[in-house]
């Protein structure tokens, strides 16, 4: 396993970041694939076993439970907190990022994970209602306070993450040290202006769903896992593309088998071509960290990268959340 520094934080994290959510209670109004305990215990087991450090959660990830079963697991493999990077957000919640939300929110996702702080905390998207000085102001307390080690922002326009960033440096604030972006081979448009303005910025990239929901992963486009039967979300964000990104997937698939790896590793060392620092797995088996890992010793050639790309087209934004009218 290889380690990188998030931002100028002095954090230091794993070139792959586990996904928290694969993990808690089921439910029809969120995910019906996740794990419960005794699976999210053995697969965060996993991950420890070949180096990650690093786990991402949020706080309405299955309405709190994956951030239950996080903190669970980590003290019931006896985990010194010291030897792991916890990272969760703020937003889907009652108030998004207004001062007592994110004050209320915070000891909420504390007291689930069973710690007295976290090292990463994101904004999960952009609150159009509260002013950003207000946001701001509000994360800065936060790590004043020791609660919370470094920032992180998620899934939002390049003018909306730009703008956070001057209030920041104009008043003296904590800057965001992380970015979580949407980016895969086949969703790319924050090439365009938000990861620009994060290598500006020295922000590292944190991205979500780096293998597509799992299309990244096999030729083809459905498979019959429980993820692809029941996830709408899945299909909501990437089956109106499907006609033309199934042929970046077979692309994906051509090199993979010329290079005798997987999809995913070929995917995944795509990324850190781009200069990705993590991409968050979400795994529901122990052989993703395994895929993932063999990503960092995959290097890519030009010409592959060249054969990843050439396919992509532009897509509808997915992601960040359009202006309230």
């Amino acid at each position: 396993m290889t380690y990188t520094e998030i931002g100028s934080s002095g954090i230091r994290v794993s070139r792959i970041c586990v996904g928290g959510m694969s993990f808690g209670t089921p439910s029809e109004d969120f995910r019906l694939w996740t794990l419960n305990q005794a699976a999210t215990t053995e697969m965060i087991a996993h991950a420890l076993e070949v180096g990650v450090n690093f786990i991402d959660t949020a706080n309405c990830y299955s309405h709190g439970t994956s951030e239950q079963f996080i903190g669970r697991a980590l003290r019931e493999l006896g985990v010194s907190r010291e030897n792991v990077v916890l990272a969760s957000k703020v937003y889907f919640n009652e108030g998004m990022l207004s001062r007592d939300a994110i004050l209320r929110e915070i000891d909420g996702s504390l007291q689930r994970l069973g710690t007295d702080y976290l090292d990463l905390y994101y904004i999960h998207r952009f609150d159009y209602t509260t002013p950003i000085e207000e946001t701001m102001e509000t994360l800065d307390k936060l790590v004043k306070a020791g609660k919370v080690r470094a920032l992180g922002a998620s899934a939002m326009y390049g003018y909306q993450f730009h703008n956070m960033q001057l209030a920041a440096e104009k008043n003296g604030l904590t800057p965001f040290s992380a970015m979580q972006n949407h980016y895969n081979l086949i969703y790319r448009e924050d090439e365009r202006e938000l990861i620009p303005l994060c290598r500006q910025y020295n922000v590292s990239l944190i991205p979500y769903s780096p293998l597509a929901g799992g299309h990244l992963t096999h030729r083809g486009w459905n498979t019959d896992s429980a993820r692809s039967r029941t996830d709408r979300n899945l299909r909501n964000k990437y089956d109106a593309s499907r006609g033309a990104d199934v042929h970046i997937v077979n692309r994906v698939a051509q090199v993979a088998e010329e290079r005798g790896t997987s999809m995913s590793a070929v995917a995944l060392a795509w990324l850190f071509a781009k200069g990705v620092a993590s991409p968050i797995v979400g795994a529901t088996n122990a052989a993703h960290f395994d895929d993932a890992v063999a990503a960092m010793e995959l290097e890519l050639t030009k010409k592959e990268i060249e054969q990843l790309e050439e396919l992509y087209t532009p897509h509808a934004v997915s992601g960040a959340r359009p202006p309230i009218v």
